[in-house]
């Protein structure tokens, strides 16, 4: 639903009733992953899809129908051999969970301000319930970082359970679902939510302001990063030359450690030291390998690498810290300008980010590689939290 926030705050603020299908798991092939949604609304308008369109006009037709009549929230399944739900099924192979709710923005005063914080790319989270008791199926709850938890599961230690799971799906910027057990009482049936983050764009650092950061920055940018450029050279390091990104002279290492200490790089970030001079590279790459970080790559050659490494171990540096070290950065796509060096490493950057091999989709690798969805919570490990609350 989140991924939709924009179109669907205007029918919020205007009160128009709308229906959500969403995708709450997937096996296999499929091409749309967990919070995925396609939704109709009062007024007929469609928005979004679940599938790239092999069961799109099913699922569209049993939003019209739960408009129309039932209101109460319900589980449609598809597949390849799909002989039930609706009776239509996925051509890639793979299987799709969906949850139908009915939404009244008249009645749940939470989602307004969960859909406009998405739109103003203030960090929410919104936990779902996608498989349980039928008593609390569709029952959602918003949390924010330090902000009271607003909508109900009905229940308070849930409510703590699955606040706190999902403020650590959105720390890590991250969609997927939650498997509640029955230990410790919090809750009668084992339950799963369907936790969908919203996030402010995660971080692409680009040090040194050469010709392949301005084409790295471009496509960070069409990727959905917050793009800086960062070089000690002030010549180079200029707004004209990196129209597409924030442009900060200063030492890279002490840049990345003043971002670091604020507190302003998460799980998502992605460093990219393009300098390949060593008075640049040594002490970034000997701060950015220590960091919590999605990607770590330095550009030069080969030579270049095995040198790097050898002063980096001198500096102190761990095995296990320098196998994070993406380098020579990329793919090999056999590039050749600074465009297609970009597209290499944005190439790995995404392979890195979900698992990909990089190898052509040709060899038979599978083209919708499944995501991490469970995240299994050992209740009798859990303290909830005390839990601010608002409705």
């Amino acid at each position: 639903m989140l991924e939709l926030a924009a179109e669907l705050l205007d029918r919020a603020r205007r009160r128009v009733p709308f229906v959500t299908a969403t995708v709450t798991h997937v096996d296999g092939s499929a091409p749309r992953q967990p919070g995925s949604s396609l939704v109709v609304d009062a007024e007929g308008a469609v928005l979004g899809n679940v599938s790239g369109g092999c069961v799109d006009a099913a699922v569209h037709e049993a939003c019209h129908e739960m408009l129309a009549g039932d209101h109460r929230p319900q589980v449609l399944r598809f597949g390849y051999t799909d002989a039930d739900a609706i009776g239509v099924g996925l051509t890639c192979g793979g299987t799709i969970e969906l949850l139908l709710r009915h939404h009244d923005p008249a009645a749940e005063p939470w989602l307004e301000q969960a859909l406009a914080d998405a739109v103003a790319g203030r960090p929410a989270a919104v936990a779902t319930v996608v498989r349980g008791p039928d008593t609390h199926l569709g029952a959602a709850v918003v949390v924010r970082p330090g902000g009271p938890v607003t909508g109900s599961l009905g229940d308070g230690p849930l409510e703590q359970v699955a606040a706190t799971h999902a403020a650590e799906l959105l720390h890590a910027g991250r969609t997927g679902t939650v498997e509640i057990g029955v230990a410790d009482s919090y809750c009668r049936e084992p339950m799963t939510l369907l936790v969908e983050s919203s996030a402010p764009a995660p971080r692409m650092l680009v040090f040194g302001a050469i010709d392949h950061a301005a084409a790295l920055a471009r496509l960070g940018v069409f990727l959905g990063y917050r793009v800086t450029v960062c070089d000690a050279r002030a010549t180079f390091a200029t707004a004209e030359r990196f129209p597409d990104a924030e442009v900060v002279v200063e030492w890279p290492h002490r840049y990345l450690g003043s971002q670091a200490e604020a507190g302003l790089l998460d799980r998502r970030t992605v460093v990219c030291v393009l300098t390949h001079d060593p008075k640049f590279d040594l002490p970034l790459l000997t701060t950015a390998l220590r960091l919590p970080v999605a990607y770590v790559g330095a550009m030069g050659s080969r030579r270049t690498h095995e040198e790097r490494l050898a002063r980096l171990r001198e500096a102190g540096l761990s095995d296990h810290e320098l196998d994070r070290l993406h380098s020579p950065i990329g793919l090999d796509l056999g590039a050749r300008t600074p465009q297609e060096t970009a597209l290499s490493i944005t190439a790995e950057i995404v392979a890195n980010r979900h698992g990909g091999s990089g190898v052509p989709l040709s060899t038979g690798v599978p083209i919708h590689r499944g995501v991490v969805q469970h995240d299994v919570i050992d209740s009798s490990v859990l303290s909830p939290r005390p839990l601010t609350h608002s409705s």
